[in-house]
């Protein structure tokens, strides 16, 4: 059953923006369903050409693990040949960088943002942010 619907998504992609102005950040923001399905895809302005697509492969990522892409990538070092793997299988899909959060509702994740575009704990600040603004 999809519940990300596109206002959910544009909630939290308006948080996620709201923050990386606040903190000097050119950023790109795209919100998947729990499927890893694109609902809403923006790039901020002054961002680069690359934010967009970052953005969304890190809310994929966050989406089919269920977890942050920073929880993710602190694994990732430990596990290097399964996310070498599992990029090459999912044809590039898969990012297991700072920038993703899963959102969830009523205590299951319907759904990820991720941001791309400014260092990686600024982008794991924003979408944390865009996270928390519509997740239980």
């Amino acid at each position: 059953m999809i519940e990300m619907t596109l206002d959910i998504a544009q909630r939290a992609a308006t948080a996620a923006l709201a923050r990386a102005r606040e903190i000097g950040a050119n950023m790109s923001v795209a919100v998947v369903d729990e499927a890893g399905r694109t609902v809403l895809v923006l790039r901020g302005d002054g961002a680069s050409f690359m934010g967009p697509e970052t953005a969304r492969v890190k809310a994929v990522t966050a989406a089919n693990f269920r977890r942050s892409t920073k929880a993710l990538g602190e694994s990732a070092a430990a596990n290097v040949l399964f996310w070498q793997s599992a990029a090459a299988v999912t044809g590039g899909e898969l990012l297991p960088s700072m920038g993703g959060a899963p959102i969830r509702k009523d205590g299951r994740v319907i759904g990820a943002i991720g941001c791309g575009g400014g260092q990686g704990v600024q982008d794991d600040d924003c979408a944390e942010r865009g996270a928390a603004a519509v997740s239980d």
